[in-house]
């Protein structure tokens, strides 16, 4: 029989153990709580994040498309002679053979007579090949190619124009050519009586000229009409583009492309003095935005470039700040052609203070103004 002590002792292990499994099982769960508050924080609070959209407006006017030219047919190329056909070889006529000696029978020869009856020619068939040469005509001449008419010539755009006076241009250049930059110096030279005109330019960097072309022509009604163009690039021949006013068309010594000449068509160097002259002729044609297409010829061919004016703005020339009209030229997606951007001063007879070639790889020649000398308008070439 178990005494009182031992009966005090197991109670009391008992109420110990139950009042630590109870702690126990207190903690697991205030854990268990923790962690479901803590997972709902993480996966499933949403994040108040504020973002502002910023909603920019602007206004694209449609453009109509550049009018695309039309080439003129090329001259059909001559036939090339017929070579003449070799002389027939006379036949060899064969020797005849030597006669075979004739023996002399021992018998003697019987006087024969034959009558010879003379061969009749056959004038029947002689005379019907006759009859039959005689009614056979000659063949008529066949005509020569007729050349398909040509496209009419569109009229040109007249602007009201203003050539800017003699005036010798020099300036700073730098070049950029496959990640490495050079400098130099350029000179463009103006010169016009008011019915005749001549450009000379010329940009170099390193002592090299990299790009020298002359413009020569008339000033008409169209303004600036050029009618010779001469390019001479570093390391290429020289090319030679003629609008010819006998013709009415566009040529070009190192290409067989050919155009029609309606007047208004400009070449790469005159394309910028006539912009000088529309601008100073009225400035009211520029205005931001407005368009002037004109048809340009290089060396190899023509288009119709669209210069766009961007606006006016404020350039540094010669350390000076003056305010320059702003005109681009975009070449059209997919063209191998360079942007051109032009800068024309109002405050100096809407000269060219700066210009820059951009090629589609990136690289660029930049001309900008360090020197105006006026010319006497007397000493055209």
């Amino acid at each position: 029989m178990p005494s009182s002590s031992e009966h005090i002792s197991t109670a009391r292990f008992t109420f110990g153990s139950r009042r630590r499994w109870l702690g126990v099982l207190l903690l697991t769960a205030l854990l268990h709580i923790l962690l479901i508050v803590w997972g709902g924080r993480q996966f499933d609070a949403p994040l108040s994040v504020e973002r502002r959209d910023h909603i920019v407006m602007t206004n694209i006017a449609a453009l109509p498309p550049v009018e695309k030219p039309v080439l003129l047919p090329q001259e059909p190329k001559a036939q090339p002679k017929p070579s003449p056909q070799p002389r027939p070889v006379a036949a060899i006529k064969p020797r005849p053979a030597p006669e075979p000696a004739v023996e002399v029978p021992d018998t003697p020869i019987r006087e024969t007579v034959t009558p010879i009856v003379e061969a009749q020619p056959a004038a029947p068939a002689v005379a019907d090949a006759a009859g039959s040469i005689a009614d056979t005509k000659p063949p008529t001449e066949q005509p020569g190619p007729v050349e398909p008419p040509q496209p009419a010539a569109a009229a040109g755009k007249h602007y009201q124009t203003s050539a800017p006076p003699s005036a010798e241009l020099k300036y700073k250049v730098e070049a950029v050519q496959k990640g490495q930059n050079y400098h130099g110096s350029g000179k463009i030279t103006w010169q016009t009586d008011g019915a005749n005109y001549t450009i000379n330019g010329e940009a170099g960097a390193l002592f090299i000229t990299v790009l020298d072309f002359k413009s020569g022509g008339e000033i008409n009604g169209f303004g600036v009409a050029p009618v010779v163009y001469t390019q001479k690039r570093f390391r290429k021949p020289p090319t030679e583009t003629t609008f010819d006013r006998d013709h009415n068309s566009i040529v070009f010594s190192s290409s067989a492309n050919k155009y029609p000449r309606s007047g208004g068509e400009q070449d790469r160097a005159s394309v910028v003095w006539q912009l000088a002259s529309i601008g100073r002729g009225d400035s009211s044609q520029f205005s931001p935005g407005a368009v002037i297409d004109l048809f340009v010829a290089g060396p190899l061919d023509a288009e119709t470039w669209r210069m766009q004016i961007v606006g006016q703005e404020q350039i540094d020339v010669d350390g000076d700040q003056r305010s320059a009209w702003h005109v681009i030229r975009i070449p059209e997606p997919g063209s191998h052609e360079q942007r051109l951007d032009i800068w024309l001063s109002p405050q100096q007879e809407w000269y060219p203070v700066k210009l820059r070639f951009t090629e589609t790889d990136g690289d660029y020649l930049d001309m900008s103004l360090s020197n105006l000398k006026p010319l006497n308008p007397n000493g055209l070439n």
